[in-house]
């Protein structure tokens, strides 16, 4: 379809005259007619009635004037987007888990400013399942979250862009005090207190369904605390209140300091990967997409992952 056509249409229903009509689009009133029959193909229905000696302008045209208008004044809209779209002057608004936010988003956002320095970015934080729901309708254009390798990439369809910043693991760590009770061997004893992720929660699900000791309440003998906040885990179990799982991109440099034990040679890890959605109809989504995605490929995204 001619997108002039509905400008065409636009100001005939304004006129209610094909020669005015002509005359303010500054074509001739034959080219004029020719363009209207050009968009009566396309609908494959006639929107004038002509008669001998007058035409009539068919009422369903009439009716859908506001459509019509609305659908015109968007195509402007994607025009101008698309012709006049910068990268710097623009908020994007991002659906993100609470852990990336802080293990991954900084270096991130870093990353992107070297293209685009004057980038704003709006964080909306949330648990796994209102992140994708945020995304889903709309209210943000991409989506930062964690994905295990045993899950499928989650179904957006052909709208939705998919890529992977990077790598980390979820790991099981201990501090404060608790660390004195560590065998050599990293043993700790099973009734040691724990701080446990909901059952229903994203990385209470990943570790429950891994039977992973001190994750989840149904396999801790202790469990002391119960939140589905990694920093808050982390910051407790900093202090020595249980044992804790967070990503080990929240705690590498404690582990390096030896404010943490890991636990992960005895206990195990999960796996996760860093993964980014965009809705491909967002420009300034898509071209955040692209340089972060170039980065991870090319080997200079952070790998979070921990030493097996």
């Amino acid at each position: 379809m001619d997108t002039q056509w509905l400008e065409d249409v636009l100001v005939l229903l304004e006129e209610g005259n094909m020669t005015r009509a002509a005359s303010r689009r500054n074509i001739t009133q034959p080219a004029f007619s020719r363009r209207i029959r050009g968009l009566e193909n396309w609908i494959g229905a006639p929107i004038l009635t002509r008669g001998t000696n007058r035409i009539d302008i068919n009422a369903a045209l009439s009716a859908n004037e506001d459509e019509i208008r609305a659908l015109a004044a968007r195509i402007r809209a994607l025009r101008g987007k698309i012709a006049n779209f910068d990268p710097e002057s623009t908020t994007v608004a991002i659906a993100a888990q609470h852990a990336p936010i802080f293990s991954t988003f900084p270096e991130m956002a870093l990353h992107a400013k070297q293209y685009y320095p004057s980038l704003k970015f709006r964080l909306r934080a949330g648990n796994h399942h209102d992140c994708v729901s945020l995304f889903l309708r709309g209210d943000t254009s991409m989506l930062l979250c964690y994905e295990t390798e045993n899950t499928e990439p989650l179904p957006f369809g052909d709208t939705v862009r998919r890529e992977i910043w990077g790598s980390d693991q979820l790991i099981p760590v201990v501090g404060g005090g608790l660390r004195y009770g560590v065998t050599g061997d990293a043993m700790i004893a099973s009734d040691t207190p724990a701080i446990v992720y909901p059952e229903d929660s994203y990385f209470g699900e990943v570790l429950g369904k891994a039977e992973r000791p001190f994750g989840t309440q149904g396999f801790t003998d202790n469990p002391v605390c119960e939140s589905a906040f990694s920093s808050g885990i982390k910051e407790m179990a900093l202090k020595g209140l249980g044992v804790g799982w967070i990503p080990f991109s929240m705690a590498h440099r404690e582990i390096e300091t030896g404010e943490f034990l890991s636990l992960s040679h005895k206990l195990g890890h999960e796996p996760l990967a860093i993964a980014l959605y965009a809705d491909a109809r967002e420009e300034a989504a898509v071209a955040l997409l692209n340089i972060w995605s170039t980065k991870h490929r090319s080997g200079g995204a952070l790998n979070t992952a921990a030493p097996a």
